[in-house]
């Protein structure tokens, strides 16, 4: 059987993953202006950066429509696994259900199920990875939806510390945080998801001290990491993510770790930066 794994354009696919499975992202837009981009692989983070710094005000995002969700079923696999954004902070997983509902009406030749990763960026792709574990076991289509599922539900956990939570908060992604950090104190919350929308667990001051916090409070939510994957995303801050990941695994083991570049969406909501861990 053939599988594909379709992800929108806020899921970073790693090079390994991307060239062992059938993997699409399906790009969403980001307005700067008049300017708009289109996040695929032309995405240049550098000139984005730029834009961004230069624009007066708050960019904008668009999800993609379901017609583009269908254009990435419509191939020559069997199953196709989607994870997109979490419902709770975008469109895109209603546009991507609503294009499965469409393509099983008309074509109706193949298993797609739409995953609601309540998460963004690397959790996305902890989704995909765990449908991927759960198919090379020899689970069914059935099976391998279920335990993805339960995943989601009950083991996924994101963190987050950002240099800045302003795109997050003009863009209405911030309804359940407690407090915004004051930011001529440098004070940086540490945040995480939860049932797909943002919450505040913490706050520290300076972003050592806050990612140091995040690994900390991460770690006791998290008991058997070494059955889990360690994912940590960062928007142009390389050696910043090399450290997180050096603190994490001198206090725990882990059976993989990826470090991973964000492309369009989370550099937008991540910022200059930024830094997203899941696992």
């Amino acid at each position: 059987m053939k599988i594909r794994f379709v992800g929108d354009s806020c899921c970073e696919f790693p090079e390994e993953f991307q060239s062992k499975y059938n993997c699409v992202r399906v790009p969403l837009t980001i307005e700067i202006g008049e300017h708009t981009i289109v996040d695929d692989d032309t995405f240049d983070q550098a000139d984005f950066l730029k834009r961004v710094a230069d624009y007066p005000k708050c960019p904008r995002s668009s999800c993609p429509s379901p017609e583009m969700f269908m254009e990435a079923y419509d191939c020559d696999a069997d199953y196709i696994f989607v994870s997109t954004l979490s419902a709770e902070l975008s469109g895109s997983y209603n546009s991507a259900e609503l294009a499965r509902k469409l393509y099983e009406e008309e074509k109706g030749s193949k298993k797609i199920h739409v995953f609601n990763s309540c998460s963004a960026s690397c959790g996305e792709l902890q989704v995909l990875m765990k449908a991927a574990e759960y198919m090379e076991a020899g689970l069914s289509f059935e099976e391998t939806i279920e335990r993805t599922e339960r995943f989601i539900n009950n083991d996924l956990c994101t963190y987050f510390v950002l240099e800045s939570l302003e795109t997050l908060r003009k863009n209405g992604r911030l309804s359940r945080l407690k407090s915004l950090a004051a930011a001529a104190l440098n004070i940086k919350p540490i945040c995480a998801g939860d049932k797909g929308t943002i919450v505040q667990l913490a706050i520290a001051r300076g972003m050592k001290n806050a990612l140091n916090k995040m690994i900390d409070i991460s770690l006791e939510k998290v008991k058997n990491t070494e059955e889990r994957i360690l994912l940590i995303a960062h928007c142009n801050c390389r050696k910043r993510a090399e450290e997180v990941l050096s603190s994490y695994i001198k206090k725990a083991a882990f059976a993989k770790t990826i470090i991973l570049d964000t492309a369009g969406i989370s550099s937008l909501y991540a910022g200059d930066g930024g830094i997203i861990v899941t696992f």
